[in-house]
Parts: C-alpha cells; sequence; structure tokens
C-alpha cells in the first residue's frame, strides 16, 4: 500500500520536506482507544502513543491526534511506534464534549465528504438534520444525505420525507437505501471518489454499521438490531476507525452520536440557515437577535411565510447552543488566565 492509497497529497509532502521530517516514517491514525492509536503506515499497521513533549506541549484535547490525521513517527519495535508530530488539518468535524460544555471533541480531521445517516422508519429527524449540517459546514466538509432502513416504509412514505427535506434543506445530494435489499447503494457507492476521505455520522441504530459493511463488500463491522425495550439504537461501533474501500475512497466510521453539540460554528449556521441570514441583513439593528426586537425583517418573514418556522425555531436553538459554547469558553479562558496569574504571584512572592 502507498500513503497516497490512504489520502497523502503533494500538500503533505510540502509540509513533510519544509519541516524537516524526512528521517521520520509517515502514517495516517486509523483508529483512537483512549489517548491510544493505531497507525497505518505503506508497510503495516502499528500500535502508537504520543511523545511526553507532545502531551506537554498540547493546550487543549484538540492538538492531541485524531482518526483521520497524518503524523510523523518513529518505530521502535516491529509493531509499535511513538508519534512525534501532527501534521495541520484541512478539515475538522467535532462537537461539543459531553461531560466539559467549554470543550471540543473531535469527531474526525482530514474528511472530505460526510455521509450523514438517518433511518426513515423511526431516527427521521430534519431538525438534526440542520444540525449536522451546520458543524459540517463549519468544518468544511461536503455533506450528502442518507435515508436508511427504505424498505420499512411506503414509497408514499418515502416521497414525502424527500419533499420535507428538500423544503428545507437545499442543493445537498439525498440518497435512499436499504442496507436489508441494497437498494440504492449502487447509486452511493458511485459517489465515492479514490483518495476521498468519507466520514459517517449519524445515531445509534441508523444502520451505520451495515452501511459501512455494503460498501466494503464484507462484514468487517458488527452489527445490531433496535433494542425493543427502549426503543433506541444500540451503541455497536464503539470506537472511530478508518477503512480503506475496494474502490479506493477512505471510510470513517464512527459510534452513534445522541447528543450532537455545536461549538465554533458562526460560519455553517449562516450557511445551513442562509435565508435567514439573508433576511437578517434587512434587519433595522446590526445586533438583531431575531427574536422579539421590532423592525426585525427575520420575524417579519417568518410571518409571511417566507421562511420555515420550524427551521427558524431550529436557528434559536442552535445559535443560543453557539453563543453559550462561547460563553463557556471565554469563562474557562478568564479562569485559567487568573490561576496563572496567582499561580506567578505566589512564586514571585516565595522568591
Amino acid at each position: 500500500m502507498k500513503l497516497q492509497d490512504l489520502g497523502y497529497n503533494d500538500i503533505h509532502e510540502v509540509y513533510r520536506q519544509s519541516n524537516n521530517l524526512n528521517d521520520f516514517t509517515i502514517g495516517r491514525v486509523i483508529a483512537e482507544h483512549k489517548e491510544r492509536y493505531i497507525v497505518r503506515t505503506e508497510n503495516k499497521e502499528l500500535d502508537a502513543e504520543i511523545t511526553g513533549n507532545l502531551r506537554f506541549s498540547a493546550t487543549s484535547r484538540e492538538d492531541f491526534p485524531a482518526v483521520g490525521d497524518w503524523v510523523a513517527l518513529t518505530v521502535y519495535e516491529p509493531e509499535f511506534c511513538i508519534i512525534h508530530k501532527v501534521f495541520p488539518r484541512f478539515s475538522t468535524i467535532s462537537r461539543q464534549d459531553i461531560v466539559h460544555s467549554s470543550e471540543i471533541q473531535i469527531i474526525a480531521t482530514n474528511v472530505d465528504y460526510a455521509f450523514l445517516v438517518q433511518s426513515v422508519d423511526r431516527d427521521f429527524n430534519i431538525n438534526r438534520l440542520e444540525r449536522y449540517l451546520t458543524i459540517c459546514y463549519s468544518a468544511k466538509v461536503k455533506p450528502i444525505i442518507v435515508l436508511t432502513k427504505t424498505d420499512l416504509i411506503s414509497s408514499e412514505t418515502l416521497a414525502e420525507i424527500k419533499s420535507t427535506i428538500n423544503q428545507r434543506i437545499k442543493s445537498i445530494p439525498v440518497i435512499a437505501i436499504s442496507n436489508a435489499t441494497h437498494e440504492g447503494v449502487n447509486e452511493l457507492t458511485q459517489l465515492i471518489e479514490k483518495g476521498k476521505t468519507y466520514c459517517i455520522l449519524g445515531s445509534s441504530g441508523v444502520g451505520k454499521s451495515s452501511l459501512a459493511n455494503n460498501l466494503m463488500g464484507e462484514n468487517i463491522m458488527q452489527t445490531n438490531t433496535i433494542s425493543t425495550s427502549t426503543n433506541k439504537g444500540r451503541h455497536v461501533t464503539t470506537h472511530r476507525e478508518l477503512i480503506i474501500l475496494d474502490n479506493g475512497g477512505i471510510l470513517i466510521d464512527n459510534p452513534g452520536m445522541r447528543e450532537v453539540g455545536v461549538t465554533n460554528v458562526g460560519e455553517g449556521l449562516g450557511m445551513t440557515f442562509d435565508s435567514i441570514y439573508e433576511y437578517a441583513i434587512k434587519c433595522k439593528y446590526r445586533d438583531c437577535t431575531h427574536t422579539n426586537e421590532k423592525n426585525c425583517a427575520v420575524i417579519q418573514a417568518v410571518e409571511d411565510g417566507l421562511i420555515d418556522k420550524n427551521s427558524y425555531a431550529n436557528y434559536l436553538k442552535i445559535n443560543k447552543e453557539k453563543e453559550f459554547f462561547e460563553s463557556s469558553v471565554a469563562e474557562r479562558r478568564k479562569k485559567d488566565k487568573e490561576f496563572g496569574k496567582m499561580l506567578k504571584n505566589y512564586n514571585k512572592n516565595k522568591t
């Protein structure tokens, strides 16, 4: 296998040369297990850890390697290596950390396209689709909507779901498939380009692992059914993993995400809700929140039926989460600064 088969290109090579990394082995992170990694090189897969210097210099979890990253490493044993440096990322799909609201959790890096997977029988939620779109646009990743389990509904119901999507989401490919009958899978496969990286995003139980198996042509990923007791999907994929497809595409599968908190999604929010932003420039006040101000062009457009009411409500919700995340980050930085100042004064007085 060549590095180009993993997505390596001229930009990566220029970075390697300009940063004097010729003496290091180059590989791509294909799996992560609690700060232990599996890296694929031209010759083999290696277990990997990061250097103490890389760990010490990291200012946040974002500075650690993630699935999809290109890394410079040293091989110490036949199956073990140390990661010295992470190459710059051209895209990063992330969400708000579930435990620490002011931190970011990286989902995947160096992704070209994202499959936004929803099952049409019980999981379909267009508000969640808009949330995924916002994350993708912010990451500069091109989205493709994939509707699964079409064998469980009628053609009329499927047509209604597609119509609902087209009314609120414009110019995004929508592919309907059945992992059971394979209907539509070939259409999706034809969209996959050699050397491009695709990330699967969606809730548990929507058929992400089954989709990955169908795209690979073999049952590599473990699959399961919806829980009959909770009516929710079971977490089958437990970690992120990068896989090379037979047609040369590169696929990153992910655990199901029931919570998709947004982070720094200013630009992405504007692209997802572009119709709202078009009216926003007509508002009387530059800092209009589009909630209760007089002469708000957005509110007027909603009342006139020019903006979908449900889409508008979803926009307000996501924007509120964005502002909360930004304020949480600002508060954390303030506390870190105050603590650093206190520590500096303590050491000065002690001296």
